[in-house]
């Protein structure tokens, strides 16, 4: 895979994952809570801080199970879309599936590769 491309997955990669993080953690405090004052959803944001550092050290096996995590975010801001009133809530629903999925995608074609090479070594 041509290095300069491997960069930019990375780059995704780290860019929606600190967007998710600014987006459940406003979201719920502040933007449009579920509750006035904020929730304790935000909460939500702490299984992302975990992926921080080996996120931003390109290390394959967090940014594979980072992926899978994703998809808990895209289920939820799937959910919001569909639910909530607030047209707020919604827009920043739709913001966390684009987030999610730009993760998740970036994610998993950074690891593709070194996947592929690690069967063909077998």
């Amino acid at each position: 895979m041509d290095i300069q491309r491997n960069q930019g997955l990375h780059r995704l990669a780290c860019a929606c994952l600190f967007g998710l993080i600014v987006l459940c953690v406003g979201w719920e405090l502040w933007w449009a809570p579920l509750r006035p004052g904020g929730s304790l959803m935000a909460l939500k944001a702490v299984p992302l801080l975990f992926a921080v550092r080996g996120v931003l050290r390109a290390r394959l096996y967090t940014l594979q199970w980072v992926a899978m995590l994703s998809l808990l975010y895209l289920m939820e801001g799937s959910v919001r879309a569909w639910s909530d009133t607030s047209t707020v809530s919604v827009a920043l629903a739709g913001l966390e599936i684009l987030l999610s999925l730009g993760l998740y995608f970036s994610a998993i074609f950074y690891v593709r590769p070194a996947k592929r090479a690690a069967r063909q070594s077998h």
